[in-house]
């Protein structure tokens, strides 16, 4: 019975012990990021892809907790691990344009993350011309 006390007892140490991936809430960081993709002229109907680089420029993990376009026909994809103090991750934007009226195109990206203010907008311009 002491045997298998001790095995208990030494396994749970072991695995309580394990890779340090903790993250403390509430820890404020920093963040660069490129506040404008310009497109150009892009035809009714073309996929705009917009690639925004953030640098976390703080002293701890920068988590991305959402990223949200501001309408139906922009969806965007985002690092889900922390970024690293000095690291850099990038966020891809896809604008459909075939759901866009002809013309100047302005569409923003929402990025909330543990900074101070904790939500930063980008934007996405183009000039969506007919076929």
């Amino acid at each position: 019975m002491k045997t298998l006390s001790l095995f208990l007892g030494v396994s749970l140490l072991l695995f309580a012990c394990g890779g340090n991936t903790d993250y403390e809430v509430g820890n404020k960081t920093t963040m660069e990021v490129n506040e404008i993709f310009d497109a150009g002229d892009i035809v009714k109907g073309e996929k705009i892809t917009a690639v925004f680089t953030i640098k976390n420029t703080g002293d701890y993990p920068l988590v991305i907790g959402e990223v949200k376009g501001s309408c139906s026909c922009t969806v965007a994809d985002y690092p889900e691990d922390p970024i690293a103090p000095g690291q850099e991750g990038k966020i891809s934007a896809h604008v459909n344009t075939d759901q866009v009226e002809a013309g100047l195109l302005n569409k923003s990206v929402r990025i909330v993350a543990n900074t101070n203010p904790s939500v930063k907008q980008v934007l996405i311009k183009a000039n969506i011309i007919r076929k």
